[in-house]
């Protein structure tokens, strides 16, 4: 019997990360909801704790066949099923629009859900829901048969790996890039004491091996640039994400240094590919396109 509820955070989460290591498809990727950016994206500094509770959970006798959830806030969402179980796709989008559209000033209500291009029955079903293409980005890996392009780590830095960090000093590396902390009230010493809730919290997330973490550090012995990288064992895929260089040091090779040297960790435990982000930077260095992401949008009374 086909039952649906709420998501239930942290007790779920072992649950649908498995569901979704279990169903990854190569061809579709299943809309980008990849079981790493799923644990990235819920342990994540800056996710909508408030709305935790609001994606959807679909379950045959317990087993799960379906879920519904958003990504780092619900600017977005993402619809997931068994590849036996596509038959409820038009529930799960329901909910989605129930549950995770977002109240516009207009009073009108705005729904955005991010697919793959090669997803042909979530594009119809949308399509024939009001839904109309906003943008596309391109999905790129690294092949790791491949050769990579680019240069070693300077001389005069060294690599660290997340395990023999200093949780103060990645915290401001990561800050300087990615704005962690700034918020008009914050003082010196209550950044301090909520680095731990933000940064900490996402760095120690269950599926994260910190020994894969890969930091270039300055020779006055500041973190110049900091790359986390996920492995899947069982679907011999890495997934990168984030990287981050302080201002200051770019230009130098140090992102594509902390990519190579990330890329022969995985590599050694049995990655065949990696994903990255769709910035013409990673193109450069080597990677590939491989399919493009599509997030759609409607709008209603």
């Amino acid at each position: 019997m086909i039952t649906n509820r709420r998501y239930v955070p942290i007790e779920d989460f072992e649950k649908v990360h498995k569901f979704l290591t279990d169903t990854y498809e190569k061809s579709t990727l299943n809309s980008m909801l990849l079981p790493q950016f799923f644990e990235y994206s819920y342990m994540n500094p800056g996710f909508e704790h408030i709305k935790s509770h609001h994606p959807g959970i679909w379950e045959d006798d317990g087993k799960m066949a379906g879920i519904v959830c958003f990504d780092i806030n619900t600017s977005c969402y993402y619809l997931h099923t068994h590849k036996d179980y596509k038959n409820l796709l038009p529930e799960l989008l329901k909910w989605a629009e129930r549950e995770l559209s977002i109240i516009k000033d207009d009073d009108k209500r705005e729904s955005k859900i991010r697919i793959t291009e090669h997803e042909h029955d979530k594009r119809e079903l949308i399509k024939n829901s009001g839904y109309s293409l906003e943008s596309k980005k391109p999905v790129q890996i690294f092949d790791y048969s491949k050769e990579f392009k680019r240069h070693d780590l300077p001389g005069d830095f060294l690599f660290i790996n997340g395990t023999d960090a200093d949780y103060i000093k990645l915290y401001t590396c990561l800050k300087q890039v990615f704005g962690y902390g700034c918020f008009e009230h914050d003082t010196e010493e209550n950044e301090l004491e909520n680095y731990f809730n933000r940064v900490i919290f996402s760095l120690n997330s269950p599926h994260t091996d910190l020994s894969l973490m890969t930091i270039a550090v300055a020779p006055n012995d500041e973190y110049a640039c900091a790359l986390g990288i996920r492995f899947d064992e069982k679907n011999k895929y890495a997934y990168l994400d984030p990287l981050a260089t302080v201002p200051k040091y770019r230009r130098m090779g140090l992102a594509s240094a902390c990519i190579k040297q990330a890329v022969r960790k995985t590599k050694s435990l049995g990655a065949e590919y990696c994903f990255v982000g769709s910035q013409e930077f990673y193109a450069s260095i080597g990677c590939e396109t491989i399919m493009h992401s599509e997030l759609w949008r409607k709008e209603w009374e």
